[in-house]
């Protein structure tokens, strides 16, 4: 058994299309308008909010008088008041690497606006089994000790069962090995490491970001999702401007003044 660290990658978020945006504001009367953030994720929110009032520039709509100026404000004040459907308009993915199924269990509970993408014990063949500790866990030798004992128990009846299928024999069909693969998975630990995709529109972001990073949730997805909102604070920093981080039993917690305390 190796024992391992989750890991977070950030794969990708919304990109606008020039062409199309030009068209459109052009269409709409508010060829000049442009916002000022280098995020176009972040850009993306501002101009939908933007089209719900017809704000880009005074005159566009005559019950407007002024405007907003600047991504920051006007993402702020979306977010102040609730109007949160502007920030389901942009998307994010990120790669979950060395996550256990006990975090995947949990974070599927999570199912609007999200997709999710996880690495198949149907098809992939686990040779070795690679773990994260919890701290209660990780800071106790003895509870270590068994934990590393009962693993490699498995560990080793898997491979033995392997070889007892010879899958490796020339000539094995693959569907013979996919079924015996998918046979396997059964005896395989909750927190043994994997793989999951996961993309979230932002308004969903924010809300996992808050609860799962919270002291009442689960150790291991305390962790990584607070290795998200390192990452969505310094990406996005409008869209997560309003933030406050407070380090509960050693973990951050990123909540608002209106998370619950």
């Amino acid at each position: 058994m190796q024992i391992c660290e989750p890991k977070v990658f950030l794969l990708a978020d919304t990109q606008s299309d020039f062409e199309g945006t030009r068209a459109y504001l052009a269409e709409v009367g508010a060829a000049e308008w442009w916002t000022d953030t280098p995020s176009q994720a972040e850009g993306l929110v501002e101009l939908a909010g933007r089209a719900c009032y017809k704000s880009y520039a005074v005159g566009l709509n005559p019950n407007v008088t002024k405007t907003r100026q600047g991504n920051a404000a006007y993402i702020s004040n979306i977010i102040e008041s609730r109007h949160g459907s502007v920030l389901e308009h942009a998307s994010v993915s990120f790669a979950f690497v060395d996550v256990s199924r006990v975090f995947t269990h949990e974070l599927e509970r999570h199912r609007v606006g999200v997709g999710i993408s996880q690495e198949s014990l149907r098809y992939v063949r686990m040779d070795e089994y690679k773990m994260w500790l919890p701290s209660d866990i990780a800071n106790d030798q003895i509870a270590t000790d068994i934990f590393r004992r009962v693993a490699e128990y498995i560990e080793d009846a898997q491979k033995e069962l392997l070889e007892h299928f010879k899958l490796d024999e020339k000539g094995t069909p693959f569907s013979r090995k996919k079924k015996i693969t998918s046979a396997l998975r059964r005896i395989a630990p909750h927190g043994m490491a994997t793989v999951v995709i996961w993309t979230a529109n932002f308004r969903t972001l924010r809300h996992v970001i808050e609860t799962r990073t919270g002291p009442e949730a689960e150790e291991e997805i305390r962790l990584v999702f607070g290795k998200v909102a390192a990452i969505a604070k310094t990406r996005w920093p409008n869209v997560f401007a309003d933030y406050i981080v407070e380090v509960v039993d050693g973990l951050p917690w990123y909540r608002t003044e209106h998370s619950k305390v």
